[in-house]
C-alpha cells in the first residue's frame, strides 16, 4: 500500500486503522518512555530552582547524563554510534525528556536536532564518522548557527561572509550570529554563511576544539530572557574564522535547503516537546485544585474549575493525538523510500519534507496550546500562580518561546497553506478537482434526508468531511481571485491556516477516539468536545475570509455553504461532556 502524501488528509477521507496513536506503542519504546520519565523524576524535578537561577553547569551536566544513557543519539544511525531508531521513537524521548523545564529542553531540542540533524542528512561520510559518535554520546554538543541580527525568517539575507583562502584550503569566514542556544558549552558549530557574492547561503561544520586560532571564534555574554534561563543562549562572533574546505556541508548554495530542512524535523519536533509540559501543568493543577479549599470546600467541585481542567485535558489529548500521527505517517514515508532503494539519509530528508506541512500545523497548535495550558495553570492556582514557589509561573515563562522557535507561528501558518497551495500548482495534491466539485455542491439543492448516524463517531467524521469542504471553498476562490498575488493576502492565508489547523488536529483526535477507545469513553468526550470548538473557530475564520474577498451573490452563495458544512444533525451537550471529562480526570488525580 501507498503511503499518503503530505496534505493529502485534506481530500481523502482516512479511515482510523491508518493513524497510529500512542496507544500503540511498542515494548521497546513503553520502555524508553518510562525510562526518560524516571530520569527526569528523579534528577530533574527537585532541582528545578537551579535552572530557575540560571544554573547553566548543571543544564550540561544533565546533558551528560542523557548522553551517558543513550537518549542524545536516538536519531543518530548506529553505525555513527548511535540507536539508529525511528522517527516515532525520536519523537517520543523528545516529549518526555521536554516536559519539566525549558532549559533543558531547549538544550536537548537544540543539541538532537538542529545540532546534530544537519550533519546525519548532509554530512559526507567522513563529516558522519568524525563528528556524530561524540554527538550521540554527550562527549561533544552542538551548537546551529543561522539567525543574524539582520536575519531571522529571512535567513538568506544573513550578512556573515565566507571567502576562499589563496592556497584554497580554507574558507575563511567572518560574521555574527545571535540566539545561538548551546553556545556557552558547545563544541561542534553548523553555521552558515555566503561564499564571496553567492545568491545563497552555503552551510560548514566545525569543532571549536580543532581550530588553529581559538580567538576566530568568540561569543557574547548570555542573554537574560524571559524563561529557558539555564539555556545557554549567547551571540557568536566569527573573525577570520579558518574552516578546511573539506568542512563544507552539504553543497554550495544549498544552506537554505539545509536550514528549511532541519526547522521541518524541528517543528514536528517541538510539538512534541510541549506534550509532557502540558501534562505536568494539567497533573499540577489537577492535585492543587483537589487540595485547595475555599467556602469550606475542594476548589475542585467549581464548576469554573472544572470546565478550565477539562479543556486542558482536552487539548493534551488532541495535542497527543497529532503528534504522533504525523510522526508515523513520516516514518512510514521513510521506511517506503529505504524499500524502494534510497539510502536512510536521503530516505529521511524526504520523508520529513513530504510532511512538512503537519510539521507546520502541529508547531502552531500544539505551541499555542502549550502556552494557553500554561496560563491556565497559573489561573487555576490563582494568587499562589503567580509565585515562584510553584512551578506555574516558571511553566508560562518557558512556553512562550515554543511559539517564536522553528520559525514563529505567524511563518508557520502563513507556510503551511503557501507549501499546500505550490503543490497543488505543481500537480502534486489535486486541490482543484475537489474545488470545483464543492462550487457545483452549492449550485445544487441540499438533500433534506436525516443521516444515520447510528455508529460511533460517523456523525463526527461526516462533519469533518464538510469542514475539509469549508477549506477549500475558501482556499479555492481566494486562489481564483487573487493566482499568483495570493501570498500578499496574509490575513486571507491566517483564515485558510486556522482552518486548516483545526481539521488536521480535530480528525487526529476523533480517529484515535474511533481506534482505540469506545463510545461512552472520556477520550470520546474529549475528541467530541474539540471538534465542537474546532467547528466554532472555522466558522469565524471562514466567515472573516469570505467577507473579505467576496460580494453579493457570490458571499451570499460561500456563506450559506459555510451554514451547511458546519451544520450538527445531534447538538453535543458541551457542559455535559465538560462535565464527563473533568470528573473522570478530577477523581483519577492526574492525565
Amino acid at each position: 500500500m501507498a503511503t499518503l502524501k503530505g496534505g493529502e488528509f485534506l481530500i481523502k477521507q482516512i479511515p482510523a486503522n491508518e493513524i497510529f496513536s500512542i496507544e500503540e506503542l511498542n515494548e521497546e519504546q513503553k520502555m524508553l518512555r518510562d525510562s526518560a520519565k524516571e530520569f527526569i523524576d528523579r534528577e530533574v524535578v527537585p532541582q528545578r530552582e537551579r535552572f530557575e537561577k540560571k544554573d547553566y553547569a548543571f543544564t550540561e551536566e544533565t546533558m551528560r547524563k542523557l548522553g551517558d544513557m543513550g537518549l542524545l543519539g536516538i536519531a543518530v544511525p548506529e553505525e555513527y554510534g548511535g540507536l539508529g531508531m525511528g522517527f516515532v521513537t525520536t519523537m517520543l524521548a523528545c516529549d518526555y525528556i521536554s516536559g519539566t523545564t525549558g532549559s533543558l529542553a531547549t538544550a536537548y531540542g537544540a543539541h538532537t536536532g538542529i545540532g546534530t540533524l544537519p550533519i546525519v542528512l548532509y554530512g559526507t561520510e567522513e563529516q558522519k564518522k568524525k563528528y556524530l559518535p561524540d554527538l550521540a554520546t554527550g562527549t561533544k554538543f552542538g551548537a546551529y548557527c543561522l539567525t543574524e541580527p539582520d536575519a531571522g525568517s529571512d535567513a538568506n539575507s544573513g550578512k556573515t561572509r565566507a571567502k576562499l583562502s589563496e592556497d584554497g584550503k580554507h574558507y575563511i569566514i567572518n560574521g555574527q550570529k545571535m540566539w545561538i542556544s548551546n553556545a556557552g558549552f558547545a563544541d561542534t558549530f553548523t553555521l552558515f554563511a555566503k561564499i564571496d557574492d553567492d545568491k545563497n547561503i552555503t552551510g560548514f561544520v566545525i569543532n571549536r576544539s580543532e581550530l588553529e586560532n581559538p580567538e576566530s571564534l568568540t561569543f557574547g555574554e548570555e542573554e537574560h530572557k524571559l524563561g529557558i534561563r539555564a539555556s545557554s543562549t549567547r551571540q557568536v562572533f566569527f573573525n577570520d574564522m579558518k574552516i578546511p574546505v573539506e568542512n563544507l556541508l552539504g553543497e554550495r548554495n544549498n544552506g537554505f535547503k539545509i536550514a528549511l530542512n532541519a526547522l521541518n524535523v524541528g517543528r514536528i519536533k517541538l510539538a512534541a516537546a510541549c506534550l509532557d509540559a502540558q501534562r505536568r501543568i494539567l497533573n499540577h493543577s489537577i492535585q492543587y485544585s483537589n487540595e485547595r479549599k475555599q467556602f469550606g470546600v475542594s476548589i475542585a467541585t467549581f464548576g469554573a474549575i472544572r470546565k478550565k481542567l477539562a479543556e486542558m485535558a482536552t487539548g493534551v489529548f488532541v495535542s497527543e493525538a497529532g503528534s504522533y500521527r504525523a510522526a508515523k505517517n513520516v516514518q512510514d514515508k521513510i521506511d517506503e523510500l529505504v524499500a524502494g532503494g534510497l539510502s536512510h539519509q536521503e530516505a529521511e530528508l524526504k520523508g520529513v519534507e513530504e510532511f512538512a506541512v503537519e510539521c507546520s500545523i502541529l508547531k502552531v497548535f500544539v505551541s499555542d496550546l502549550a502556552q494557553h495550558t500554561a496560563d491556565e495553570g497559573i489561573q487555576v492556582y490563582g494568587g499562589m500562580g503567580f509565585s515562584e514557589d510553584t512551578p506555574m509561573e516558571a511553566a508560562w515563562r518557558d512556553s512562550r518561546i515554543s511559539r517564536i522557535y522553528e520559525g514563529t507561528n505567524e511563518i508557520n501558518r502563513l507556510l503551511a497553506v503557501g507549501m499546500l497551495i505550490k503543490r497543488a500548482m505543481k500537480g502534486e495534491l489535486d486541490l482543484l478537482s475537489p474545488a470545483m466539485a464543492i462550487s457545483k455542491e452549492l449550485m445544487g439543492i441540499p438533500s433534506f434526508e436525516v443521516p444515520d448516524y447510528s455508529e460511533f463517531m460517523s456523525e463526527e467524521k461526516a462533519i469533518i468531511a464538510n469542514l475539509k469542504k469549508v477549506f477549500l471553498m475558501v482556499s479555492g476562490a481566494a486562489l481564483q481571485k487573487f493566482m499568483m498575488d495570493i501570498e500578499k493576502q496574509q490575513h486571507l492565508l491566517l483564515n485558510a491556516s486556522e482552518i486548516l489547523n483545526q481539521i488536521y488536529m480535530a480528525e487526529s483526535a476523533v480517529l484515535r477516539a474511533e481506534k482505540h477507545f469506545s463510545p461512552e469513553s472520556v477520550e470520546a468526550a474529549m475528541a467530541q468536545l474539540n471538534l465542537y470548538k474546532a467547528v466554532e473557530k472555522i466558522i469565524t475564520a471562514a466567515k472573516e475570509g469570505i467577507v473579505s474577498f467576496a460580494e453579493g451573490d457570490e458571499q451570499r452563495m460561500m456563506l450559506s455553504g459555510l451554514r451547511r458544512f458546519t451544520k450538527y444533525t445531534n447538538h453535543p451537550n458541551v457542559v455535559a461532556l465538560t462535565e464527563k471529562v473533568a470528573a473522570h480526570y478530577i477523581e483519577k488525580g492526574a492525565y
